[in-house]
């Protein structure tokens, strides 16, 4: 039943939402504190946790006090998956100054946003004297919800009093999004590092909306509001507005595609707490299923359909920017190993994608391979046969052959295929996303211009310093922005499920094929 239309006829759009609202309020019920709101299309959400401080200094402001919510207008929406796609789902966005009463309206219609959830605020201050923004206040806001069904495109708008989503001339705000689907099915994912602010991750931001994406996956170095990216407070260049740029590039993407990011070490800013994650704990809510929220917030998992995608924190592991080395006393490793193990042994997941910051193998001039990650993580990859690995942190595309115990296992040509099962894992440096390129040793090889060089100069980081290597497993390298283009195709049991690799320029042309084949389950 809608609103008698005697009420509706002096109601606006918003006044119509909340009288709906109220007259089915039997179906609101108080559960420690949080509040579950009715069905919609038959799911219910629920708010997140109460507010916490982001960092140890916060300041209070006045600007709610003072400032008409009429003229302030959010920016930035980011989605991100909780901690299963199929039914939870978190939205956060950003306003430039303290508002009250923030909140998000949610449907299944645009003209249908009666479901009204209060928003958590997480304010992050920044002090004078802490790089070039000077003394200011951040306001990321968030709406944790669960209990959606599975499969379903919900329509939402982000407001506050005084500017509500539900009038009409405020429609042109709303987002959509859509939850993983209950079963096995067809669908695209993409990824890459390195992306920062400015005109070419602006462009690769649009041809990756092109793909149509499940989700995004961003391996690490995420905004440069750290360009020094060593980790400390010594870091010089800092300038936390950065953040306010980067959100505002990424929204025509991220308010409607969940964006999933690991954290690399630019992403380390150390004047907010100990681990340089307090303003990362500000800005995002991710999945809270890894083994160390305190100190790895940017560390955990999910399934999609037939895969699993794992999000690791490399700077636990890296000899070459040591300010987190051991951070977590090797519990992301244990954690890791259980895991793969899992998601190897479950009945609903045929592929295994794991991404993060710093490369296992690459040899780009700027930081080549990282020896942590194969001391720490490598053998696991091959232990427990993962379908792929993404990574960042050199500024280019790079994609290995199949790779076993640091050697060639088989040569993976341009539009070859891999079998992870019996052959190696392949591992793909997709850190093109915008910041300025790197440089190879040997010629760039890549589709429509293959130059074959079985024999790269390179070099790995060690806890005793950089060690030159010669290596043989350097297939494909393109010096130029690009992204990367995962296309999933399930497969009845016991035939073959398929991951399509694609590497894709700046420009929309293609740069690398190849296909991760494994039988399904």
């Amino acid at each position: 039943m809608g609103v008698p239309e005697k009420l509706a006829a002096r109601m606006s759009m918003a006044e119509q939402h909340d009288y709906l609202r109220a007259r089915f309020s039997r179906r609101t019920m108080i559960r420690g504190g949080a509040v579950t709101l009715g069905a919609v299309a038959g799911g219910a959400f629920v708010p997140g946790a109460t507010a916490q401080a982001a960092v140890p200094t916060q300041r209070g402001s006045s600007s709610a006090e003072s400032v008409d919510g009429a003229l302030v207008a959010p920016f930035g929406r980011h989605l991100a998956w909780g901690n299963d796609p199929r039914t939870e789902i978190t939205v956060s966005w950003q306003v430039p100054v303290a508002v009250k009463k923030p909140f998000i309206r949610v449907g299944a219609h645009p003209w249908d946003l009666s479901r009204k959830i209060e928003a958590e605020v997480r304010t992050l201050h920044t002090p004078a004297g802490v790089g070039a923004g000077g003394d200011h206040t951040q306001y990321y806001l968030h709406a944790q919800l669960t209990h959606l069904r599975p499969g379903r495109t919900y329509y939402y708008g982000v407001g506050h009093q005084g500017f509500d989503p539900a009038e009409p001339h405020l429609l042109g705000t709303l987002g959509t999004f859509t939850t993983a689907p209950a079963h096995k099915a067809p669908f695209t994912f993409t990824a890459f590092g390195d992306e920062g602010v400015g005109y070419h991750g602006l462009a690769n931001n649009a041809l990756i909306l092109g793909q149509n994406p499940a989700f995004h996956l961003h391996a690490g170095d995420i905004a440069y509001g750290d360009p020094a990216g060593q980790g400390k407070t010594t870091d010089t260049g800092f300038d936390s507005r950065t953040w306010d740029q980067f959100l505002h590039q990424t929204e025509s993407v991220a308010k409607q595609v969940p964006w999933m990011p690991s954290y690399g070490n630019h992403d380390m800013e150390a004047w907010y707490s100990p681990n340089g994650y307090g303003g990362e704990d500000a800005r995002w809510t991710l999945p809270d299923n890894g083994p160390d929220r305190e100190n790895l917030p940017g560390v955990y998992s999910f399934s999609y359909g037939n895969i699993a995608v794992i999000s690791l924190d490399a700077n636990d592991v890296s000899f070459e920017i040591p300010a987190n080395l051991g951070i977590s006393g090797g519990t992301q490793t244990k954690w890791l190993e259980t895991q793969l193990k899992r998601y190897r042994a479950s009945k609903d997941i045929d592929f295994i994608v794991v991404f993060f910051h710093h490369c296992a193998y690459c040899t780009s001039v700027a930081h080549a391979s990282e020896g942590g990650v194969r001391q720490e993580w490598v053998p696991l990859f091959e232990k427990y046969t993962v379908d792929l690995v993404i990574n960042g942190h050199n500024h280019q595309y790079e994609r290995t052959d199949v790779i076993k115990g640091d050697k060639v296992t088989k040569k993976l040509p341009i539009g070859g295929t891999a079998y992870p099962e019996t052959e190696g894992v392949v591992y793909v440096t997709a850190g093109a996303a915008g910041r300025s390129l790197y440089a190879f040793t040997a010629p760039d090889s890549y589709e429509g211009h293959e130059h074959e060089t079985d024999s790269v100069a390179s070099f790995v980081n060690t806890k005793d310093g950089k060690v030159n290597e010669t290596v043989g497993w350097s297939r494909v390298r393109y010096l130029d922005y690009s992204f990367l283009r995962v296309d999933v195709t399930p497969a009845p049991r016991g035939r073959q499920a398929t991951l399509t690799v694609s590497g894709i320029a700046e420009a929309g042309n293609r740069i690398d094929h190849f296909t991760v084949s494994r039988r399904a389950k």
